[in-house]
């Protein structure tokens, strides 16, 4: 019995003192980084004898830490906003006009940086969404059913009804592609729209379009709004596809028709989308296809995406100067958005009297925004001091879990 013990606490001390070698191991480590770190800010010029040697000494590490810094480099560049000077931005997009003018089956893919203009953040921007949160700082308050489609949502529109857009093909949650007056079946929002919520239990899915934003008690793997199919009483749920989930709705998401138009198109035009997410969607780039037979790709961005290698065309522009150019070029006259004429008004469902008060965002109305009936939904609007659930705010608090975990 007395061994049995003498050999318990002989393994425990050797646990212990492995461990204490370890830890100790991961100090020196972080010592030697950090010496080599401070060696290697300086010019080659300024280091003394003494630095030099020490990166003779530690030639490995000084190597990680250069290529370390050479990612960090690339990646500033990548996030890193350009801008064509005049005279090239509208050569530019003469060579855009000639390329939409051609085009037997134009498609159009859009993303956050179409929807900026209507004060609604992106993610990757300088002052986007995920770029604030990885700098710890926090996301204002959006009120994003306020927003009104842009100048480039009615070009896009334009263009369909001129037939020289056959499909759009949606990120954005932010439903303004509906509001802009684009027909239905020529949209495909692949992330949802935050006016739509729908009965899965009806068959065919029913479907519930709000003015308001019904994502209020939502989140990733929630997505029950509270309130009840008016025919057969199931809850009903937000058309919101988060980060890390997979839309499996036939509506709005509609991505037969986003595959079919893919296909089918000959140019693809891609707007304000960093294309970080779209590029993992095989059946939107026919990659299957030999180059030469693969849709000619226009990209109008501001920062790199992974698809420009690839584009015929990069144009580093904001969405509504280039979109506005363009209709010039092609002699096309822009619609201006009129809140009387949105389609969101016809085809709303309005809330049954029980579910007047099942949520708390505020009503858009067709008078300039106004909804007197709803004075406390408006102030409370007012008071949020942070972005509350939702597909926007989901973001936001994942990004208050990492600060937290970090602090």
């Amino acid at each position: 019995m007395e061994k049995e013990a003498d050999t318990g606490v002989s393994s425990r001390t050797e646990r212990k003192a492995l461990e204490k070698a370890k830890i100790l191991q991961r100090e020196r480590e972080r010592k030697i980084f950090r010496l080599v770190a401070r060696v290697l800010k300086k010019p080659e010029a300024d280091r003394s004898e003494e630095e030099a040697a020490v990166l003779l000494l530690h030639g490995e590490t000084a190597e990680e830490l250069c290529k370390r810094q050479v990612r960090t480099n690339v990646l500033k560049r990548k996030q890193e906003e350009m801008f064509d000077d005049a005279d090239e931005l509208k050569s530019k997009v003469r060579q855009l006009a000639v390329a939409v003018k051609q085009a037997k089956h134009l498609v159009v893919y859009t993303g956050a940086g179409i929807s900026t203009a209507a004060s609604i953040p992106d993610y990757r921007g300088p002052n986007g969404v995920w770029t604030q949160l990885q700098k710890g700082r926090t996301v204002s308050s959006s009120d994003l059913s306020k927003a009104e489609p842009t100048l480039t949502h009615m070009c896009v529109r334009m263009l369909h009804k001129e037939k020289l857009v056959q499909h759009v093909v949606s990120q954005n949650c932010d439903g303004l592609h509906l509001r802009s007056g684009l027909p239905r079946h020529a949209l495909s929002e692949l992330h949802g729209n935050m006016f739509i919520e729908v009965c899965t239990s009806c068959s065919p899915v029913r479907e519930y379009v709000r003015l308001f934003d019904v994502t209020e008690r939502t989140s990733l793997h929630r997505h029950g709004t509270c309130r009840r199919c008016s025919h057969c009483g199931s809850e009903l749920r937000d058309t919101i596809v988060h980060f890390g989930e997979r839309g499996t709705l036939e509506q709005p998401l509609n991505w037969k028709g986003a595959a079919e138009a893919a296909k089918m198109a000959d140019v693809i035009l891609c707007l304000g989308s960093s294309l970080k997410v779209l590029k993992k969607y095989a059946c939107l780039w026919c990659m299957n296809r030999p180059a030469s037979k693969r849709p000619k790709l226009y990209i109008v961005n501001l920062q790199w995406t992974p698809k420009d290698d690839l584009a015929e065309l990069k144009i580093h522009g904001k969405c509504d100067e280039v979109m506005s150019l363009l209709m010039d070029e092609l002699n096309i006259q822009i619609p201006v958005y009129d809140r009387l004429e949105d389609p969101i008004f016809s085809l709303a469902t309005p809330l049954r009297l029980e579910e007047v008060d099942s949520h708390s965002r505020e009503i858009i109305s067709p008078l300039d925004g106004r909804e007197d009936c709803l004075p406390d939904s408006r102030e409370q609007a007012e008071e949020a001091t942070a972005v509350q659930g939702g597909w926007f705010g989901r973001g936001y608090g994942k990004g208050r879990k990492k600060k937290k975990k970090a602090a």
